[in-house]
C-alpha cells in the first residue's frame, strides 16, 4: 500500500506527560529539531485518567519561570491514611504511623487531562507538531532498528475493507522514536519482545485504577482534604487475597475525586474490580462525604506498578521507552505524573546530545541508561524497590509494617531486596475452587452499573471498523476460559465489553467493542494471554473531561 511519509529529527508517540515533557525539553535543547507528537485520543488529554496528586518537582524543573501558570488545581492542606476494618468501620492512623514517602507535603491535586492540555500548548509554541487523533499502529523496523512508526488506516469496515471515505496511515520516520503510551502500551509490548528488553527484569506488575468526579454540597467539600486508605472491601475475608487501596480528593468548586486501585494479581476469578469500587462508596467514610452529590465522570485505567526490580531496558536503537510505557511509577507513593515527566526529560536530553554530536540516529543510546542512574528519579525508585513486593507477600497489614519499617530505617539503603517473580495472570485459581461473590444491585446514588458508567467516559468508538481487541485464538474463551475460571473477562472488564451469550444452548463471547475504555486490563490479566488489545482508529475512545 502507498503511504505518504513524512521525515523528523524525532517521532514521539503518546500524549501524556512523558512525551509532552520530551517534546518541551527537545526544544528547550534545540530549537531546530523537528519534533512530531503522535496522540490517539481526540484531543490531547482526551483519554488521561489519573487520581491525581502532583508532586511539582519535574515541571519546575522542566518549566522553572511558568510553571505556576499551569493548571495546579487545589495545594494539599490535610493528609489522611484510614484502615477501613469492615463495612462500617475505620481507623485513621496517627501521621507518625504513615509510612513517609506516602505523605503528600507540597502536592497539588490536580487534573492530569488539564495540566496535560497545558503541556501540550507549550510544546507547540516552542514549535512541537502535535497530532491528536492519530493512533500509531505499526513499528517500522528495518535493519534491526526502529525507524519509525506508522498512524492507522482511517475508513476501514468491520472485515478491514476499504470503504469510500478510507485514507491510509501516514509513515513517520525518525531519527529517533520516543514511545510513551502510558500502561501496557500497545507499540511498548512489541518492543519489549523485539529487544528482549525485559530479560534482566522481574515480570511487570498491574493494577486497575477507578476515578469517578462528583459534584457535592458545598457544605461537604473541603478544598486540599486527601484521604488514603486499604482494607474493605478487598481483603482475605473470601479467600482471594485481593489487594489494593482508595482514594479521596477534595477539589475545588465542591468537586470531589473518589477511587479504588485493584492489583491484578488477585486470585479469585469470580471478583469483579469495577463491583469492589461500587461497595467502597457504601462504606459510611465515603458515603457521607458523596451523599446528595451526583455523579458526573466516570472512568478506568491500567497502572504500571511493578516499580524499579521490574523495569525493562529502556533503550534499544532506534528508540527509548519512557514513562509507564516503561514502568517509572512510584507506587510507594501513588504517584507517577513527576516521575513519567522526568524519564522523558532525561530522554530528551540524551537524544539532543547524541544528534548535536553528528549522530545521523537509530543508534542504541545505552547512554540513556547511566543518565537515569545518576537521576533522582532512580533514586526514588530504588528506595520505593520493596513496596509493592512486600505487599504481595505478607498482605497489608505486614507488608504495610515492613514498608514503615524499611523507609524509617534504610531508605534506598536497604539491605534488603524482595523479588515478585510471578505475573499477575497467572495468579488465577481455578473458578470451581472459589467462592463466587454476590455483588449488590446498585442503588442508582452511590453505586451505578457499568453502562451508565461508560456512558459518562463519553467513550465513542465507529461501530463499522476492524474490532480492536483481538483474540489469537477464538475458541479459547469458550472451550478453555469458561470451563476454567468460568471466563473473567466479563468481570475484570470496567466496561462491559465481554460478555458471554448462549445461543442455541450453547455459550458464546460476544465482544461490545463500542463499550471500550482503553483501560488495557484485558490485555493484562486475560489468564491465557489471548487478548491483544489494539489501537481502534485514531481518536476513538474515552473523552475526560477534567480528569
Amino acid at each position: 500500500m502507498e503511504r505518504e511519509a513524512m521525515e523528523f529529527d524525532v517521532v514521539i508517540v503518546g500524549g501524556g506527560p512523558a512525551g509532552l515533557s520530551a517534546a518541551i525539553a527537545l526544544k528547550q535543547q534545540n530549537p531546530d529539531l523537528a519534533v512530531c507528537l503522535l496522540e490517539k485520543g481526540a484531543e490531547i488529554g482526551a483519554h488521561l485518567l489519573s487520581g491525581a496528586l502532583l508532586d511539582p518537582v519535574a515541571l519546575k524543573e522542566l518549566l522553572p519561570d511558568r510553571w505556576q501558570q499551569a493548571p495546579l488545581g487545589v495545594p494539599v492542606t490535610d493528609d489522611r491514611v484510614h484502615l477501613l476494618q469492615s463495612a462500617t468501620r475505620a481507623l485513621q492512623l496517627p501521621h507518625w504511623a504513615v509510612p513517609p514517602r506516602m505523605h503528600n507535603d507540597g502536592c497539588h491535586i490536580i487534573s492530569l487531562g488539564n495540566l496535560c492540555r497545558w503541556l501540550g500548548q507549550q510544546a507547540e509554541s516552542l514549535g512541537v507538531e502535535i497530532y491528536p487523533g492519530f493512533a500509531a499502529s505499526e513499528l517500522i523496523l528495518e535493519k534491526g532498528r526502529v525507524r519509525g512508526v506508522i498512524t492507522g488506516d482511517l475508513g476501514l469496515d468491520r472485515e478491514g475493507n476499504p470503504k469510500a471515505d478510507h485514507v491510509p496511515g501516514m509513515a513517520l520516520y525518525g531519527r529517533y522514536t520516543l514511545f510513551a503510551e502510558g500502561a501496557r502500551g500497545h507499540l511498548g509490548k512489541q518492543l519489549i519482545a523485539e529487544f528482549n528488553l525485559e530479560s534482566d527484569a522481574q515480570p511487570q506488575h498491574y493494577a486497575i485504577g477507578f476515578k469517578e468526579l462528583w459534584q457535592v454540597p458545598a457544605d461537604q467539600s473541603k478544598p486540599g482534604l486527601v484521604l488514603h486508605g486499604s482494607g474493605w472491601p478487598l481483603g482475605e475475608e473470601k479467600g482471594n487475597k485481593s489487594q489494593g487501596g482508595f482514594y479521596f480528593y477534595h477539589l475545588a468548586d465542591n468537586q470531589v475525586a473518589v477511587g479504588l486501585i485493584v492489583d491484578l494479581n488477585y486470585q479469585n476469578p469470580w471478583l469483579s474490580p469495577f463491583d469492589e469500587f461500587q461497595r467502597l462508596k457504601h462504606h459510611p467514610l465515603i458515603a457521607q462525604a458523596l451523599s446528595g452529590g451526583e455523579r458526573i465522570s466516570y472512568g478506568a485505567r491500567a497502572i504500571t506498578k511493578g516499580g524499579w526490580h521490574s523495569l525493562p531496558r529502556m533503550h534499544f536503537p532506534g528508540g527509548l521507552l519512557i514513562g509507564c510505557d516503561a514502568g517509572t511509577l512510584d507506587f510507594s507513593r501513588i504517584k507517577g505524573i513527576h516521575s513519567a515527566m522526568k524519564s522523558g526529560m532525561l530522554a530528551a536530553r540524551t537524544v539532543a546530545m547524541s544528534l548535536r554530536g553528528g549522530d545521523e540516529g537509530g543508534r542504541d543510546l545505552a547512554e540513556f541508561h547511566d543518565a537515569l542512574q545518576q537521576s533522582w528519579l532512580a533514586s526514588e525508585l530504588k528506595t520505593a524497590r520493596n513496596f509493592g513486593a512486600a505487599l504481595h507477600r505478607f498482605g497489608p497489614w505486614l507488608g504495610g509494617a515492613f514498608n514503615w519499617l524499611e523507609q524509617r530505617l534504610w531508605g534506598k539503603g536497604s539491605p534488603v531486596t524482595l523479588l515478585d517473580k510471578e505475573p499477575d495472570y497467572r495468579q488465577l485459581r481455578l473458578a470451581s475452587r472459589c467462592q463466587p461473590i454476590p455483588y449488590p444491585k446498585p442503588d442508582g446514588k452511590l453505586s451505578f452499573d457499568k453502562l451508565s458508567s461508560v456512558y459518562l467516559a463519553n467513550t465513542s468508538h465507529d461501530e463499522d471498523q476492524p474490532c480492536h481487541l483481538r483474540l489469537q485464538d477464538a475458541s479459547i474463551p469458550v472451550a478453555v476460559n469458561l470451563p476454567t475460571w468460568a471466563e473473567p473477562a466479563q468481570r475484570y472488564c470496567p466496561a462491559g465489553v465481554f460478555e458471554i451469550l448462549e445461543t442455541d444452548n450453547q455459550p458464546r463471547l460476544q465482544i461490545n467493542a463500542a463499550n471500550c475504555i482503553h483501560c488495557k486490563t484485558c490485555d493484562i490479566k486475560d489468564p491465557s494471554q489471548n487478548i491483544v488489545w489494539t489501537p481502534p482508529q485514531g481518536g476513538s475512545g474515552p473523552n475526560y473531561p477534567n480528569m
